[in-house]
């Protein structure tokens, strides 16, 4: 049977977000699936779909994201778009992912992973060890923070939102010293001009699932489903089975900064994870290989063993206001 596929009549829809790099990384999905089909980007309809993070992003700027709705926040509409079948496929940034999706959804396609390193942006300093004592840092990230206070306590750390040109004004009008993105946003947009060091991932572990690309599907789509196989990353995939177990056996009770990297080395794969309490005051980390198709029940067992080492009040602790 002949595959239908797509057409400038006909074309598959493409949900996202409206930030730049939503944009870029819809883009990058239709560019990939146009290579694998021959096909012209007329064939694909990229939607734009304005979520409740956005808003909230727009009114709740010295707010943390986590007290107005956590990750769901930026998935939410698209989730429901896709269901209704407003549109065909949603792309998302795997870090912003719950680890369940909705009923009649699947998020099983994934591109190959960007850089996952997190990075240092200062028009003045290059790494954290440049900042002087109690010098104000700006970041919204309950991970970086909690990262950042464990390795230097004295540092001030303060809520810091917004797009790569409204966070180097505010680093330009002194708001504070230095501030955090993921290199793999800065990779993807271009922006080589913004003052950044890539920080390496034994000094700084990044997010579960940092750098990675996910595309969801409707589950009983089986034309998309056949599409999408055509540019899903395996290796990149594997990867992620291990970081969104370790985090869906941590998440799913606890609000803490959590981390987690997996990495292939021939037929292994090495996992390392990091729980903090948010004040910076504890980290509790572990480091495992196993055969790449143990992953996802290495990430379980790591997190079980990082809870029982907890022990109890450990995930009670919110980050400091």
């Amino acid at each position: 049977m002949t595959q239908k596929l797509p057409s400038p009549s006909a074309p598959l829809k493409i949900g996202t977000r409206g930030s730049p790099l939503a944009l870029a990384q819809a883009h990058e999905t239709r560019d990939r699936l146009a290579r694998a089909f021959d096909l012209p980007h007329q064939a694909f309809e990229i939607v734009v779909i304005k979520t409740t993070g956005d808003d909230a992003a727009l009114i709740a700027k010295d707010r943390p994201l986590k007290e107005i709705g956590g990750k769901g926040l930026f998935t939410k509409e698209i989730e429901e778009a896709l269901l209704s079948g407003g549109i065909d496929i949603a792309v998302h940034s795997m870090k912003d992912m719950p680890v369940q999706q909705p009923d009649g959804l699947i998020l099983d396609t994934y591109l190959p992973r960007e850089d996952v390193r997190d990075a240092f942006v200062s028009p003045d300093k290059s790494a954290i060890r440049d900042l002087a004592h109690g010098a104000v840092v700006g970041t919204s990230s309950l991970r970086r923070r909690a990262q950042l206070l464990n390795r230097r306590p004295d540092l001030r750390v303060v809520e810091f939102r917004g797009n790569v040109q409204t966070r180097l004004k505010k680093l330009a009008d002194g708001v504070a010293e230095c501030t955090f993105l993921a290199m793999a946003g800065l990779n993807r947009l271009g922006r080589d001009d913004v003052p950044a060091t890539a920080i390496d991932e034994t000094d700084m572990l990044p997010a579960v699932a940092q750098g990675a690309i996910g595309i969801e599907r409707r589950g009983d789509d089986i034309a998309t489903a056949a599409m999408l196989a055509a540019i899903h990353d395996v290796p990149t995939g594997q990867r992620l089975a291990a970081e969104r177990a370790f985090l869906a056996a941590l998440d799913g009770s606890c609000e803490t900064p959590i981390a987690g990297l997996a990495v292939l080395d021939g037929g292994n794969l090495r996992l390392r994870g990091e729980v903090l309490r948010p004040d910076g005051s504890e980290a509790l980390a572990d480091d495992q290989s196993c055969p790449i198709a143990d992953g996802a029940q290495l990430g379980q067992e790591m997190a079980a063993g990082l809870l029982a080492r907890a022990g109890p009040g450990f995930f009670d602790w919110r980050a400091p206001q």
